[in-house]
């Protein structure tokens, strides 16, 4: 099969390697679109993958060829499927009780075993989610992300008419302003430094978009808010100034939920830190997100609302590549040689 393979830090290549085979419990998965997790880029770049050589990626979805065992969730050959990331132990405490992405001891698809960039892939059956008939294979590549970003948001516990500030308008935050939306959010502020992802957000009809180099986010938001601060503030960019003006955008008594991988070590000054104090802030950390049904499979509830049309995710898709062309893709996003949001390898 055609596949990408990382050697080693930066050397990643197009690549003919056999097809896996399936062992019991497991699918052999024909891949048809697969994207690109901004996770992905510093682990393709700078950081690696656990293991050398292995196949990157862990959003994608496809189509069910060959099934070893006999599935618990009545997935059968032809299914079309996305794919759960993260395959837990089912031993440890915390999956004792449902929360997966809290396993002691997991496998990842794309980092600790061979992921989606290739036309074939393993994954358990019980990491299969069926996708609707209407939902195609690139918007059901996007379930993980929309996923992750519905666990923040339940985490916020949003009720209606909270006014939210999300700090950082990638694919991630656009997919969280519009779960927020759902959510019955009142205003909805975005943050970014780049202008063209703010207008990204602006098209999907969010008209709070603060460009932080031109203004003070913080205080923009205090002022339209009456000079109280955002009832739930969203670190979704992942860098130590947003991640501390999440702290101070804040109203008294208000939420923080600090979603973003942070790059670089993180000071928190005094005065922000007494701002903790004194406002009594509820600081919440999110990581991937839950298949459990009890309370909520959020994949399934991802593709629900991509199937009835009220999560919008195709617009936030800004290139195409054929795998083939994985270092011109690369190379494009790491040297950001020209803007994108979500970049989809269709296979």
């Amino acid at each position: 099969m055609k596949s990408v393979v990382l050697h080693a830090i930066g050397d990643i290549r197009y690549e003919d390697v056999p097809i896996p085979k399936p062992n019991d419990g497991e699918a052999l998965i024909r891949v048809r679109s697969a994207g690109v997790c901004g996770s992905d880029i510093p682990r393709v770049m700078k950081k690696g993958t656990y293991s050398f050589p292995l196949i990157p990626g862990h959003e994608f979805a496809g189509e069910v060829v060959e099934i070893c065992g006999s599935p618990k969730n009545d997935i059968k050959v032809g299914d079309r499927v996305a794919v759960f990331p993260l395959i837990p132990c089912g031993k440890c405490p915390y999956c004792q009780i449902g929360e997966y992405a809290q396993c002691d001891d997991y496998d990842y698809l794309g980092s600790r075993r061979n992921g989606g960039f290739a036309e074939y892939v393993i994954a358990p059956l019980d990491n299969l989610i069926p996708v609707p008939d209407n939902v195609d294979f690139e918007c059901s590549a996007m379930t993980e992300p929309a996923s992750v970003a519905l666990h923040a948001i339940r985490r916020t516990g949003i009720d209606a008419g909270d006014n939210v500030v999300i700090l950082g308008a990638g694919t991630i935050g656009i997919i969280l302003a519009q779960w927020a939306k759902i959510c019955g959010a009142g205003r909805i502020f975005i943050t970014d430094i780049v202008e063209e992802k703010l207008k990204s957000a602006m098209d999907f009809g969010f008209k709070d978009c603060i460009n932080s180099i031109r203004e003070d986010p913080v205080e923009r938001v205090i002022k339209e808010t009456g000079g109280r601060g955002a009832d739930i503030a969203i670190e979704a960019a992942g860098t130590p100034i947003t991640f501390e003006q999440s702290l101070r955008i804040t109203r008294k008594l208000g939420k923080v939920i600090l979603m973003g991988n942070v790059s670089g070590d993180v000071i928190i000054p005094e005065k922000t830190a007494s701002t903790i104090l004194r406002s009594q802030l509820t600081i919440y950390g999110t990581w991937n997100s839950s298949i459990s049904a009890v309370p909520k499979n959020e994949w399934k509830t991802a593709l629900e609302f991509m199937s009835s049309g009220a999560l919008n995710l195709k617009p936030l898709i800004t290139h195409r590549f054929d795998l083939s062309e994985v270092n011109k893709a690369f190379d494009m996003m790491y040297n950001k040689r020209e803007f994108f949001n979500k970049v989809m390898f269709v296979i």
